[in-house]
């Protein structure tokens, strides 16, 4: 059993002890849900001394499980009034796995304005000044940190979105070369964490032991096993691995789901110029890096790093939603600007689902002129220089809509809609209406059945078998997230009959159980009942479960519209 590291932010003390029986055999999202509806006032502020920050490796973390190494982050979410878990790739999981740590909880609110940073390694906890890195973004703090603490520490920090505690500000964690670009992005997590006053969290497992395996041999096997899947299957062994999760842009565009000036058409017509094909041929073209993993032990290896037109750094992890959000939410078609954007989101600690979506709104209500990539990197810009205009952008596209008087914004329990408009992809509009944790394409990947075939096939234009679609997936992305792997394993699991019994096989070997599939649908049922309790404490009823009206009008190409009523909705999560 694991130990949880309690750290008080008021009094700056700390308190490392077991596991409560309560929480064993839990990890990732089942952890952090689960201790956010135990332990956090349901009526509390999102950014009050009440709320607690929580980060927790799965079940899977510190084995050599191939991309086991996603972190769970959890709290209540000043953005949607809610519970949020929100997962990255990085080094933090595997290394609090081998230090033994089960989860990290930021307690209480400082008095002052002092900010710190946590040291934890094999001699224990420190909780230092943070000097100098106040008011400094995340690519100036990670690259400082490494040079202090050596280059293999994980990082997690929050920038100056963060510090203002704004609403869309991200955590973003170090990845495998100190650069910001893996994000807990959603639900404004990064302005809990500066609520606390602890601008950074430093992780060092040098000196630890190997994690312990109850099977070694049956874990190697399973393993082995589990490789052949994720590499066998077209999407997780080629698409992702040659085009990054850009692959997706041409294929939704064509489907009529690529939301186009802010959720107003399907189809954008330029989507060929911010595809996965064009950055691929630009990325190779500078002299940039086409896949790399997220983390160690990552098979898929969809992330890379985007150059400028000099061929030097500019961006890395440059992603499907974020090219979407600054591109065809916007009508930005220049690459270069959506990148540039994708990298101040980066360093100042911003969730890009949630800008890119304020962009479009500030630009229907007026605030700058559609497809000006130059005005929308100014507006972005205005967050790390904490002016007014960041501070209203930076707080979310409600906030900025509520602002400027827009009525057309796109939310769901006041969280930006992703890159699917849910009119011409129903299963993941059931997600985004029904999901606890609002608006959230990963917490039921419809596009799966509705558009990729994967898994079957389910008519995208109709209401037929999307409810039973987004709560299969809802479920299995719960478990997913509580072992830690990367939610991409979906797509070979969903096609292969082997897939959660291999799972099933890991989690077993590493931890002496004797696990069956069904507890792994019990154990994704219960996190989302956890995460549906708190909610309801929450004042959250069955009408929050709902898209905006917006998408009651019909959406071209295909011209459908958001037909679910609310009482159907409310049958995804009762189980």
């Amino acid at each position: 059993m694991g130990k949880l590291l309690r750290i008080n932010t008021r009094n700056k003390t700390f308190a490392l002890g077991k596991l409560p029986e309560g929480y064993a055999g839990l990890g990732g999202r089942g952890l952090t849900s689960k201790m956010v509806l135990d332990e956090v006032p349901a009526s509390c502020h999102g950014l009050g001394k009440n709320n607690k920050l929580i980060f927790a490796p799965g079940i899977l973390a510190g084995s050599p499980a191939a991309d086991s190494g996603r972190l769970s982050a959890g709290a209540k979410s000043p953005l949607t009034g809610g519970i949020k878990e929100s997962n990255a790739g990085g080094l933090v999981s595997q290394k609090l796995a081998r230090l033994g740590i089960a989860a990290i909880v930021l307690e209480d609110r400082p008095e002052d304005e002092q900010f710190s940073i946590l040291v934890i390694n094999n001699e224990g906890v420190k909780i230092l000044p943070a000097g100098d890195l106040v008011g400094k973004g995340n690519y100036a703090v990670m690259e400082s940190l490494w040079q202090t603490y050596g280059k293999s520490v994980g990082v997690l920090s929050i920038g100056q979105a963060g510090e203002q505690c704004l609403k869309g500000a991200s955590i973003n964690q170090a990845d495998m070369n100190g650069r910001p670009g893996r994000a807990h992005g959603r639900g404004g997590l990064g302005a809990v964490m500066g609520s606390k006053k602890i601008k950074a969290i430093v992780v060092d497992d040098k000196g630890s032991s190997r994690l312990e395996m109850k099977n070694p041999d049956a874990f190697k096997e399973a393993n082995k096993k589990w490789v052949d899947i994720l590499n066998s299957h077209p999407v997780t062994g080629q698409g992702l691995p040659t085009y990054g999760t850009a692959v997706l842009v041409n294929v939704i565009n064509e489907a009529g789901a690529f939301p186009t000036k802010n959720f107003s058409a399907g189809r954008f017509d330029f989507a060929g110029d911010i595809s996965g094909e064009k950055m691929e041929e630009l990325i190779k073209q500078r002299g940039g890096i086409t896949t790399e993993p997220c983390h160690p032990g990552c098979v898929i290896k969809c992330s890379n790093v985007y150059h400028d037109e000099q061929g030097k750094y500019l961006t890395c992890g440059f992603e499907y939603e974020t090219i979407w959000a600054f591109g065809a939410q916007t009508t930005i078609k220049n690459l270069d600007d959506i990148a540039m954007m994708d990298r101040l989101c980066d360093d100042f600690g911003l969730d890009t689902i949630e800008m890119g979506v304020t962009l479009g709104v500030a630009m229907e209500g007026g605030m700058i002129p559609w497809g000006d990539g130059k005005a929308a990197i100014d507006l972005l810009s205005k967050v790390g220089e904490c002016a007014v205009e960041g501070k209203i952008i930076g707080n979310g596209a409600q906030f900025t809509g509520d602002a400027l008087g827009v009525a057309r914004v796109p939310v769901v329990k006041n969280q930006a809609l992703p890159a699917y408009d849910p009119r011409a992809c129903k299963g993941v509009g059931v997600t985004y209406a029904t999901s606890p944790m609002g608006a959230d394409h990963t917490a039921g990947y419809g596009v799966t059945a509705n558009i990729l075939g994967v898994g079957g096939s389910i008519d995208a234009l109709k209401k037929d078998g999307n409810i039973e679609l987004s709560q299969n997936l809802q479920i299995a992305t719960a478990a997913i997230d509580a072992a830690g792997l990367c939610l991409f394993v979906a797509f070979a699991v969903l096609d292969s009959p082997d897939g959660v019994p291999t799972i099933v096989d890991l989690i077993n070997a590493q931890h002496g159980l004797s696990l069956t599939p069904d507890d792994v649908v019990a154990l994704g049922k219960s996190i989302l009942n956890n995460e549906k309790e708190f909610n309801k404490m929450a004042g959250f009823t069955k009408v929050h479960d709902q898209l905006p009206e917006m998408f009651k009008d019909e959406l071209p190409p295909h011209n459908t519209a958001w037909d679910f009523s609310v009482d159907e909705l409310s049958e995804t999560l009762s189980f």
